[in-house]
């Protein structure tokens, strides 16, 4: 039994879905089995992880509908990060709030990078800021360029995802990942370790650097396009293994509960 004094084990970045569901027209991969919201409250029960939040699929573009519907059943253990169709894009900011909405994604594989200092994207940054979203970054390689001093005066917290997706080969990129990710309104998951070349030598860069702060940990369940041999289990213990059990158990979920406003 999880000791009283340690906070609630979260999970940072998961996917739900069904087949059936309305997919985006520029989708890149679009899965052939279901990935219910009822299996992945399995799975963490099975991992002894407390609350999870789940992530827009990217094959879904911005209907985030059945995401809302996953957090409407469960909303005591689960949080949400949606997808929008660009920064213009009118939301009911309160009520997506009031649904557990926490973030908004921008996935930046294979688009280019927005120019996040335009107004329309600086007034949505803003309302986040009320609200206290975050930006959640999925980029890579050259984009980082683009991205970083665009990133250093977004005005809501900025999640950087899958560690920056690092490549040994790309000093540059690193640099500027770690250089982002020093700033106080960036967090940075790790998780997915598999989709990129050097994930572990990432988080040692990070621990030296800043130590626990503002890190956070996902499983990236159910690992699409990833799947193969893949378990909850082992990305729990890989990120065990390279945080000790006390920072997994303590520090890492103290983060979590912080950004995603959960007591």
């Amino acid at each position: 039994m999880r000791p009283q004094h340690l906070p609630p084990l979260v999970d940072t970045h998961a996917h739900a879905f069904r087949r059936g569901l309305a997919l985006s027209t520029t989708r890149r991969y679009a899965p052939d089995y279901d990935a219910t919201v009822e299996e992945y409250l399995l799975e963490l029960d099975a991992n002894g992880v407390d609350r999870g939040v789940l992530i827009q699929p990217s094959f879904l573009g911005s209907d985030n509908s059945y995401l809302l519907e996953c957090l409407a059943q469960n909303p005591d253990r689960l949080r949400g990060v949606v997808v929008v169709d660009d920064s213009e894009q009118e939301l009911d900011f309160d009520q997506l709030h009031e649904q557990g909405v926490r973030g908004v994604r921008l996935n930046l594989i294979g688009a280019a990078v927005p120019e996040l200092e335009r107004p329309s994207w600086q007034g949505l940054g803003r309302r986040m800021e009320q609200l206290g979203w975050h930006l959640e970054v999925q980029a890579r390689g050259g984009q980082w360029a683009d991205l970083a001093p665009r990133l250093a005066s977004w005005p809501s917290h900025v999640v950087v995802d899958h560690l920056g997706l690092p490549s040994s080969g790309d000093s540059r990129a690193t640099a500027l990942v770690a250089e982002v990710g020093r700033l106080a309104h960036v967090w940075t998951k790790m998780s997915a370790p598999y989709r990129s070349e050097d994930a572990d030598a990432a988080v040692r860069r990070y621990l030296e650097t800043r130590g626990t702060e503002n890190l956070l940990f996902g499983t990236d369940w159910p690992f699409t396009k990833h799947e193969d041999g893949r378990r909850m289990s082992t990305q729990v213990s890989w990120a065990k293994n390279l945080l000790g059990d006390d920072a997994f158990a303590d520090a890492l979920p103290r983060n979590a509960q912080c950004l995603f406003a959960w007591s």
